[in-house]
């Protein structure tokens, strides 16, 4: 049988009250009266009652986190930058994977409404099939942070980074090592797939040198999947386009681009320079290591922890930019002529 906390409290010759206070650390208690409630919690192996704790605080202590899908790392990072400023604020995690899906990410809100979390984190929500007077209602009735959304909810707070910058930088970067044919890698259904195409287009129609045929959409950018299935759609693409760098929404789109080019035999950087995205764990695990743009995933995560909590606490909603950087490493160089 699980110890309760009466049992402690008689172990102890104290009150419930009393033990209470020193789990909880929110009422002075004598030393030694303290000393001898920790005796009878290791003594018992007592684990507090959190629900108990919740209702008698009447608020949760459980925040929800939406994920689009847990195979792309860079939401294993925002995660971990979530969880370390919550367990900071004594908060918990209860996290609920959408499969990309609108739908499921509409069940997934409100499942965690019904579980009477006290805030929600949505990463990367799907906005291309997104249901605003859904989110305009949950909004109103849960404090609700989105990172990397560029769709508009009253009353909602927002961490992002500035990827239309950050694609520009990535872009020049290439352009400034002599790329001019430039073929542009994206998946369905994201803003940050979109944001990235239309500055790519803006850019290369500026140069003179915008060819749609040169973007290439290799559908579920965060899957099981989405490596082999970059790797397959560009070993039919690249023999047929005479690009000469490959700019990729991703860091998994830049291994399947990297995996494409040693099928085909295209030496890479020297004959075929490859730009990730994101600067997940998998960009330095792979060989020749990916250049890519840092996406702050872990501040992502930490930033977004700590409006929600601002969120709860005051009421007050706000908006948080974070710069890209570009990590320069062994897939790119000098285009040669």
């Amino acid at each position: 049988m699980k110890a309760t906390i009466v049992d402690v409290a008689k172990k102890a010759g104290v009150s419930v009250a009393t033990v209470s206070r020193v789990v909880n650390g929110n009422y002075p208690v004598r030393e030694t009266t303290r000393q001898r409630v920790h005796a009878a919690i290791d003594e018992l192996q007592y684990v507090p009652n959190l629900q108990a704790r919740e209702l008698n605080m009447q608020r949760s202590t459980t925040i929800g986190v939406v994920v689009p899908g847990l195979y792309n790392m860079f939401f294993a990072e925002v995660i971990d930058g979530i969880e370390d400023n919550l367990r900071r604020g004594a908060y918990s995690l209860l996290l609920c994977c959408a499969q990309n899906d609108p739908r499921r990410e509409e069940q997934c809100i409100n499942n965690l409404m019904s579980r009477n979390v006290s805030g929600i984190i949505v990463i990367s929500p799907n906005t291309e099939n997104m249901d605003q007077k859904f989110y305009n209602r949950a909004a109103r009735r849960q404090s609700i942070v989105f990172i990397n959304c560029s769709t508009q909810i009253a009353n909602a707070s927002y961490v992002s980074n500035d990827e239309s910058s950050g694609a520009r930088t990535a872009l020049r970067y290439l352009r400034g090592l002599g790329h001019e044919r430039i073929l542009f890698v994206r998946g369905e259904k994201s803003d940050s797939y979109r944001l990235k195409e239309v500055v790519y287009r803006e850019m290369m129609a500026e140069a003179g040198l915008l060819d749609a045929s040169y973007i290439v959409n290799i559908g579920e950018g965060n899957s099981l999947h989405t490596v082999d299935t970059t790797m397959n759609r560009l070993l039919a693409v690249l023999p047929q386009r005479d690009a000469t760098a490959v700019f990729c929404c991703n860091d998994l789109m830049g291994v399947g681009a990297l995996n494409a080019c040693k099928r085909l035999g295209i030496r890479v950087p020297q004959n075929m320079a490859i730009m990730g995205y994101d600067n997940t764990s998998l960009s330095r695990f792979v060989e020749p290591k990916l250049t890519t743009m840092d996406q702050n995933m872990f501040m992502l995560g930490s930033n977004a922890a700590e409006l929600l909590i601002e969120k709860i606490e005051t009421g007050r909603s706000k908006k948080v930019v974070l710069e890209n950087v570009l990590v320069p490493r062994e897939t790119t160089g000098p285009r040669r002529r």
